[in-house]
């Protein structure tokens, strides 16, 4: 089982304004049987709240995988990639360049992703745009790939 956690990014889902529903649809595209979701989060877009979640999470939780949504825009207060950036020891910049490669397919926009990806320790942190609909096509686009990048992760060769 891969043992992942989702942390949701987004001042009005931290404030109870707005329902997180891309976390629910990034839960929902994990095939049961190979993922496990150990714990789901949402913290206000503001650096040193991601910041200090993403290392709670990796150092205590200890997830294979970590997705985000949310915060990788180019707003004031999207600031989930240099956060990422922050606590993570080493990027894995193939999967934010695939996501928007083949973003740009469906919509120009994808472009304008920030997203990263990167490991801190033995977890893989993936940002996810924070649009249901860009969640989804952004984890369709890696879904395959990440049962590979989890055994690569436990130690496991290429």
């Amino acid at each position: 089982m891969i043992k992942t956690a989702i942390l949701t990014v987004s001042d009005s889902c931290a404030a109870g304004r707005r329902r997180d529903i891309s976390a629910q649809t990034i839960a929902d595209m994990l095939p049961e049987d190979e993922f496990e979701i150990c714990q789901r989060k949402t913290v206000p877009d503001d650096t040193d709240s991601i910041t200090a979640e993403l290392k709670r999470l990796c150092d205590e939780v200890h997830p294979d995988i970590l997705f985000t949504t949310g915060g990788t825009g180019f707003g004031p207060r999207d600031v989930t990639p240099e956060a990422t950036i922050s606590v993570c020891e080493r990027l894995v910049p193939g999967i934010s360049e695939i996501i928007r490669a083949k973003g740009w397919e469906k919509t120009k926009r994808a472009v304008l992703s920030r997203g990263m990806a990167g490991i801190r320790e033995k977890t893989l942190v993936i940002n996810l745009p924070g649009s249901p609909k860009g969640a989804k096509e952004s984890l369709q686009i890696i879904l395959d790939v990440l049962g590979h990048a989890t055994d690569m992760l436990r130690g496991g060769g290429h």
